[in-house]
């Protein structure tokens, strides 16, 4: 493979068509490949053929998945005839579908669902020709509602997109509650006047075996382009999600063309977001959320609303935005239950008609700190020394930050200290000032459960619910305050982390100097030494077990994961914790 051409699991470029349909029938047991041709017929055919219903063929070109071979089952597609990628179906694959189908039968009534694309006009075009010499009743509704087209005078015409999906649920729907041919027909060709789609990629798709089919810069996006890679209306900046949408949403509706939808405050629509190959979930729905809050603010109704992957370009970065004008037939059509496994129902509400603007659930906060009206409090003297001792640790990380965020580099991170700093930063801006603290510095028991909110909330990740739960475990043995507490306190604390967190002494962690400053503090726990004496000893004994950490082999955390030789300098969430336990000492 050259070096222009982009990387994809596939084994061979002219078979992964066919590959990719029989991967997909081996996970649908309601569909089968008929022998010798991409094409996915329902199951159960024989038996739909016997109810004398109207039969539903779509297709084209590969590389669109789901679409159209993922939308064949009941409630949707009888058949789906699949060319090679980005290229329409021949005759005699149309015709397949068709036979696969009606069998020998006679006289059968097909609705053929085609993309405005001259290839599949001309191919569907010419089974369907085929089809009637044969003696079957066939219809083709060609489905084009792309708005990015400024006019239509010269050129094939509105591009069909995936909208074309909304066409697939309806004439599935319809077929399936037994309507009547003419009346699909007529049904069908109305309905697709009343819908619009506008696309927009951030990056090209690649045919397998081929570079990518245009390019774009890392600051520009194309609005308007079509399925198959073909260029856009034009190029712009990249922008929000928020403008993104309302750039697309104001060029579908602009008067001033000739494709535009007219979209009226009042109008009852269904709104389909769909994925163009490459966008991550995150992004497609941010992207629905901006979609529905640029209607409902014109005064839309949305009475349904459905986003995923409908159809793709391969792994194009982009999206497309459908808007389909409804009434209560439609929505009764775009309800009815399908087997076809790729299309998303718009969830309902049990006993819910229509789709409603999301209310917020109120629920009790939980930032409320538990008090124990019994917890032991501080002299003011000894509650000064803990102001200090407070204010000394966190100026003593963000000191450290950069330092932390350089160890940090051995395993990839790059963010230990600015953590930490985040978390020291908000704890000082909550301390307040020593002549009247925030804090509760005089309630060691209310200060822990205190300073493990602040972490867990602002430090967020491991780091973040590591000292929440070293806080929050200390916070039990602090509600008598005396020598023994806080030795107590931090062996709950380490504790707390081991049982949670999975590391034990000699994992090259934090847990390391946390271990070496409790089993310290048990040494010398009867003796006479004085608090801050006994956190002194702690302190070199945290500041010694930290500096072993580079010897140590990591066996949790990122850490474990990078080759050991790269692991040359002491684990820095274990000197953090020695640096902040050395500075707690020295202020005290």
């Amino acid at each position: 493979m050259s070096s222009n051409k982009t990387k994809k699991l596939i084994n061979k470029v002219h078979e992964c068509e066919r590959e990719s349909n029989e991967g997909l029938v081996a996970v649908n047991p309601g569909m089968s490949l008929v022998d010798g041709y991409t094409v996915v017929v329902r199951t159960d055919a024989p038996q739909y053929l016997s109810e004398n219903k109207v039969i539903v063929i779509s297709g084209g070109g590969s590389g669109h998945e789901p679409g159209h071979a993922g939308f064949v089952g009941k409630g949707m597609l009888t058949a789906s005839a699949c060319g090679s990628v980005f290229a329409s179906p021949p005759p005699l694959c149309i015709m397949a579908a068709i036979n696969a189908v009606c069998q020998q039968k006679p006289g059968c009534d097909i609705i053929m669902v085609v993309t405005n694309y001259t290839g599949d006009r001309l191919n569907f075009g010419i089974a369907c020709e085929r089809a009637r010499v044969k003696g079957h009743n066939v219809e083709m509704i060609v489905v084009g509602e792309d708005c990015a087209l400024d006019s239509v005078d010269h050129s094939a015409g509105r591009r069909g997109l995936a909208g074309t999906v909304f066409i697939h649920k309806i004439a599935g729907a319809m077929a399936e509650m037994g309507k009547s041919f003419s009346e699909m027909v007529t049904y069908l060709n109305t309905v697709k006047s009343k819908m619009g789609t506008i696309g927009l990629c951030l990056s090209p798709c690649s045919v397998p075996g081929s570079a990518p089919t245009f390019t774009l810069e890392h600051d520009e996006m194309e609005l308007g382009l079509g399925v198959h890679g073909e260029a856009g209306i034009k190029r712009i900046k990249v922008q929000t999600a928020k403008e993104a949408v309302k750039t697309m949403m104001d060029h579908m509706t602009n008067k001033q063309t000739s494709t535009h939808i007219d979209i009226e405050p009042g109008n009852r629509v269904a709104l389909l977001v769909n994925n163009l190959g490459g966008t991550s979930v995150l992004e497609l729905n941010l992207v629905a959320r901006e979609a529905i809050s640029y209607l409902e603010s014109k005064g839309v109704s949305i009475d349904r609303a459905y986003c995923g992957s409908f159809l793709t370009s391969l792994e194009m970065a982009g999206i497309s935005i459908t808007v389909l004008h409804v009434d209560d037939t439609v929505v009764e059509y775009l309800d009815l239950p399908t087997a076809s496994p790729s299309w998303r129902p718009s969830y309902l509400a049990p006993g819910q008609k229509n789709r409603k603007t999301p209310g917020l659930v109120k629920v009790p906060a939980e930032d409320k700190i538990l008090l124990d009206e019994t917890a032991e409090k501080l002299d003011a003297e000894t509650a000064d020394l803990v102001y200090k001792a407070v204010r000394s640790a966190c100026e003593k990380l963000l000191e450290m930050e950069e330092e932390l965020n350089d160890l940090d580099k051995q395993s990839g991170d790059n963010d230990t200290g600015s953590t930490l700093g985040a978390g020291a930063k908000a704890i000082l801006g909550k301390l307040g000032p020593e002549s009247a603290p925030s804090l509760p510095v005089d309630c060691p028991h209310t200060l822990a459960l205190t300073l493990g909110q602040i972490t867990e909330t602002v430090m967020g990740g491991s780091s973040g619910a590591l000292y929440s739960l070293f806080f929050t475990g200390a916070a039990q043995q602090l509600k008598t305050a005396n020598k023994e507490s806080l030795s107590a306190a931090l062996s709950c604390g380490l504790q707390a982390i081991m049982k949670y967190g999975g590391a034990k002494p000699g994992y090259r962690t934090m847990v390391d100097p946390l271990h070496a400053a409790v089993e310290s503090m048990a040494d010398v726990r009867n003796s006479s030494l004085s608090v801050a004496a006994n956190l002194k000893i702690a302190a070199e004994a945290a500041a010694k077990a930290a500096a072993d950490t580079k010897e140590m082999d990591a066996q949790a955390g990122r850490a474990s994961y990078v080759n050991k030789s790269l692991l040359n300098k002491p684990d820095p969430g274990a000197v953090a914790v020695a640096s902040w336990l050395s500075a707690v000492a020295a202020a005290l």
